[in-house]
């Protein structure tokens, strides 16, 4: 290599390093020295990103998810407010004043901050105080907005705002702004929070982001568009088409519930879908994990008003079964001041971190919303496309599948074919023979695809991400006229002794009519009697 060229690539290998590690330098940490689990969250992140140890900043706190206003000013925004000026992180003078709040003032001219980490231990959320109301026009003529209560992490993204009103909400400088002004970025603290129904899951979080940028998010979406709110199923069908532009295999649903228990949920790298209260279907089934890096969101008025359940709302039970970011809402947003998901969406499609999509997608600040993960974490780094062969063998194939994908929208239609075969006789993989099969049959090659579904079929495990697929490999098998290799694959499927009775009824009242249909009446009685047991509604004859 010339030694000018040489000399180029060395700089731009250093300033990348730099960029990275001035990233982290940048990081603060926010811990309860009053809950060693908070503490000890704080320092397994700071030494998994390199962050320094100096950057933890730790707050004697309450330890409940709920705090009052006096709480909140007392124990947490002062104290913090404080170090953070003292140590350089906040350009501020403090001024002999205090705000509404009991808040000092400050002349603050900007920041440093590129992530504040809250760890689990710091309160979640304040409560309401009628004796802090003030009229906040135009906001509080709307009966919604007369309360000041809100996310602790909201009202820390105001923490260079030392005089903003506390009810209602505040405008977010940030939001849908693709090009941020040096003000407009001096204005907001970007927040993020380790939190999860245990310590360990919180604390797991960054592993989880670490591992998904480190071997590459390739699996399938899914983006549920059922909510009763037009403008939220616009959002929605608006993620759905910036998942689609990144190759992603993509199951979008419109019915009137969220994702059955009997719906198809393997590799769920993203997750969009909402109006549930509480976290179900194919999420609540035993042994259910997302893979790692994967990103779920539920949109909910409390998704998020505990994170100390593993079942009660969404967030989380969503971090619980290895959702490695999601976004919440502590108590009422009303819809138009929540997280958008199609702009939280579009910054991470163009590579942006968690914590810059997620405050990209937010309309308003000192309210309801809050980020879950590692703030650094970037699902889809802007300039890196790896090959399917550099994944992990359990998800190549859907690596594969998204190369299919673009190769289709390319409308390189053959040699989506031609490379979904190669990956196909490497790993009989059951989602994989799926795509290709629909592929194939329709270049007019039925036949090829049948074999392909029927082989990966044999080949599958007994995994919980595998049983809809193993159902709808038969559900293909027997519409296709192929019903003795469908009857053999429900036979596999029925054999799994984990399937729980919600899917194994309604299976095998499906199973049962394939039977029929194909002359097979002795197994069509075995399952019609497997059916009486479990007490499942007996079948027309």
């Amino acid at each position: 290599m010339p030694r000018r060229l040489l000399g180029v690539t060395l700089m731009l290998l250093l300033s990348a390093h730099a960029w990275g590690a001035g990233l982290a330098d940048r990081v603060v940490i926010v811990a309860n020295a009053a809950d060693p689990d908070s503490l000890a969250i704080a320092r397994h992140y700071a030494e998994v990103r390199s962050v320094p140890l100096a950057n933890i900043i730790t707050l004697t706190a309450p330890t409940d998810e709920t705090i009052t206003w006096d709480t909140f000013v007392s124990k947490i925004w002062s104290p913090l407010e404080e170090s953070l000026v003292a140590k350089g992180w906040i350009d501020a003078i403090p001024m002999d004043l205090v705000d509404d709040a009991g808040r000092r003032k400050y002349a603050v001219s900007g920041h440093r901050i590129a992530a504040l980490v809250v760890c689990r231990g710091i309160p979640l959320r304040i409560s309401n105080d009628p004796a802090r109301f003030k009229e906040v026009p135009p906001y509080t003529s709307h009966k919604q907005f007369r309360t000041n209560q809100g996310a602790v992490d909201s009202e820390l993204s105001l923490l260079t705002q030392t005089d903003y009103p506390i009810n209602a909400s505040v405008p977010n400088p940030l939001f849908a702004n693709t090009g941020p002004s040096d003000g407009a970025l001096s204005q907001v603290v970007k927040v993020s929070r380790l939190d999860g129904p245990t310590a360990a899951e919180a604390m797991h979080l960054v592993d989880l982001a670490v591992e998904g940028e480190r071997s590459g998010l390739a699996g399938r979406a899914y983006v549920d568009m059922a909510g009763p709110y037009e403008n939220g199923n616009k959002w929605l069908s608006a993620t759905a088409y910036h998942i689609a532009a990144l190759g992603i295999d993509i199951t979008a649903g419109r019915g009137s519930q969220t994702f059955a228990a009997t719906d198809r949920m393997d590799a769920p790298i993203l997750y969009f879908g909402w109006y549930a209260e509480n976290l179900n279907g194919p999420f609540a089934l035993p042994g259910f994990r997302f893979p790692p890096g994967a990103v779920a969101v539920h949109i909910h008025s409390f998704s998020s008003h505990t994170l100390r359940s593993d079942t009660e709302g969404w967030c989380g039970p969503l971090v619980a079964r290895g959702a490695t970011a999601t976004l919440g809402n502590v108590y009422e947003p009303y819809l138009e001041y929540l997280h958008r998901p199609d702009l939280f969406m579009e910054a991470l499609a163009r590579g942006d971190m968690l914590v810059d999509a997620a405050y990209y997608a937010l309309p308003v600040l000192s309210w309801q919303s809050i980020v879950i993960g590692d703030p650094l974490y970037r699902p889809f780094p802007a300039g890196v496309d790896k090959a399917p062969s550099s994944f992990p063998p359990a998800t190549s194939s859907y690596a594969v599948m998204r190369r299919m994908n673009l190769l289709d929208a390319a409308g390189q239609h053959a040699q989506a074919i031609t490379e979904g075969r190669a990956a196909l006789q490497k790993n009989q993989n059951l989602a994989l023979a799926l795509a290709l099969a629909g592929r194939l049959e329709a270049s007019g090659n039925r036949d090829e695809g049948i074999w392909a579904v029927s082989g990966a079929a044999g080949n599958a495990d007994a995994g919980v991400g595998n049983w809809a697929l193993l159902r709808e490999s038969a559900q293909y098998l027997a519409s296709r006229k192929r019903t003795a290799e469908a009857i053999d694959v429900y036979r596999r499927l029925f054999d799994i002794d984990a399937l729980p009775e919600a899917l194994r009824a309604p299976w095998l009242a499906e199973a049962r009519a394939v039977a029929l249909q194909s002359g097979d009446t002795s197994q069509a009685a075995e399952w019609k009697q497997q059916m009486d047991q479990l007490g499942a509604p007996k079948p027309a004859r």
